[in-house]
């Protein structure tokens, strides 16, 4: 199957609050797939229609080519909220729960703890996890059945950095292994680094979707300046290949490139040859959120 996901016209009412508005969008088999947004736009609600927990007002879900039951969350990994388990119970003895509730037979226990780096500490109690070890725990609950599809909100949330690189780091191992994760998320820096594709949402509309590097793509900045900024900016306006010139601080102009085509000895070369000499030059790389607010703003 090409796909494990495809949504046709999402659309969700809450009363008066409109929370999706017409979205469409496909998630391939074997991808990491970031739903991004800013808090409102409408990731946890498009989740929770994923799952089955909530029905749209209008659309159709297509999951793994049928539409989404009860008996399909069952072969879904889920973390939608904060870890719950029995906080004096120990990682196996609240594993053993999880594996009741999902009505897997014989779980592979040790396995699971194992792909999660806590087989050593399975005898503790959950109470003496950090909170990096708590969401891995909630992980490999979600693993119990070897689901295809896994599907995280904000699995970082609240977590250290050393929790956020733990998590990070078992996302890309499970989607190196074949699982299909669908994460939603309102952290840049997260999807770009975990991520093989993303769908952005504002107010409850797609904005954009498809590969990351695409949808996230900043451009190449070089910042110049010279004693004559009249003379400069005529000058960079002229100059093939940018993709926008625009006057920075200072009196400075920074021009705009396709992501890496910029090229600092061209564009020196440029300026001089045209009768203006450079007393600044230095390449700036458009920050992500800089790009996210161009997409959302």
């Amino acid at each position: 199957m090409a796909h494990v996901l495809e949504v046709n016209n999402l659309v969700k009412h809450y009363g008066r609050i409109q929370a999706l508005k017409g979205v469409s969008l496909t998630i391939p088999k074997g991808t990491v797939y970031g739903i991004l947004g800013p808090n409102g736009s409408g990731k946890t609600t498009m989740l929770g229609l994923i799952m089955n927990i909530l029905q749209p007002t209008s659309g159709s879900i297509q999951l793994f080519g049928e539409t989404p039951t009860a008996d399909h969350r069952k072969k879904i990994g889920t973390l939608l909220e904060t870890p719950n388990f029995y906080h004096y119970l120990s990682a196996v003895q609240n594993l053993r729960i999880a594996a009741a509730i999902k009505g897997v037979s014989n779980p592979d226990i040790d396995g699971v703890l194992e792909r999660v780096n806590l087989l050593q500490r399975k005898d503790s109690a959950f109470q003496t996890y950090s909170l990096g070890m708590k969401q891995r725990l909630a992980i490999a609950s979600c693993l119990i059945g070897n689901p295809e599809v896994m599907v995280f909100d904000e699995p970082t949330n609240g977590l250290d950095p050393v929790g956020i690189a733990e998590i990070r780091d078992l996302i890309k191992k499970l989607a190196h292994e074949g699982k299909t994760i669908i994460m939603a998320s309102h952290l840049l820096d997260e999807v770009e680094k975990v991520c093989t594709h993303v769908a952005i949402l504002k107010r409850g509309e797609l904005i954009a979707s498809g590969h990351v590097d695409e949808i996230l793509a900043h451009d190449d900045v070089v910042e110049v300046g010279a004693a004559n900024a009249a003379a400069l900016m005529q000058v960079l306006r002229s100059m093939p290949l940018n993709t926008g010139v625009h006057e920075a601080e200072a009196g400075k102009c920074s021009i705009h490139f396709a992501p890496g085509t910029a090229d600092l000895a061209a564009v020196n070369k440029y300026c001089f040859e045209q009768g203006v000499v450079l007393n600044h030059l230095q390449q700036k790389k458009k920050s992500l959120e800089s790009k996210f607010i161009e997409l959302t703003g």
